[in-house]
């Protein structure tokens, strides 16, 4: 039996249709997989850490809703956090001027190149 030429345009259509879909769902993916790749991932998944001054913000305010600190409480964990960040910084500066002291100029810049990949 055969089919007839509607039938044969409609089918030619549809699998066009089916074959476009699956084209832009493959390029979507690999743009994806490109972009992930280059480092969206990091930057979308960043967040500060809770030792730094933007970050201990926010993060104050979440555990100030998720654990429901009293005022109190609240007030007590910002200084905390606050004692932590200075403490946290200070070590990673003395560590850092640590290990500066030990490198070559070339080993130097590529360390410097390798904390900012970290950012």
């Amino acid at each position: 039996m055969m089919a007839s030429p509607r039938m044969a345009a409609w089918q030619g259509s549809k699998m066009t249709s089916v074959m476009t879909i699956i084209l832009v769902f493959l390029t979507g993916a690999i743009a994806g997989a490109v972009a992930m790749n280059l480092g969206a991932h990091k930057a979308m998944h960043r967040q500060l850490p809770f030792y730094t001054e933007g970050g201990k913000d926010i993060w104050l305010q979440r555990w100030k809703k998720d654990l429901s600190l009293t005022p109190e409480q609240s007030q007590q964990m910002a200084v905390i956090l606050d004692d932590f960040g200075l403490y946290y910084r200070n070590v990673l500066s003395d560590g850092k001027a640590r290990i500066l002291r030990i490198l070559n100029d070339d080993q130097k810049h590529k360390f410097d190149r390798l904390l900012e990949e970290q950012r």
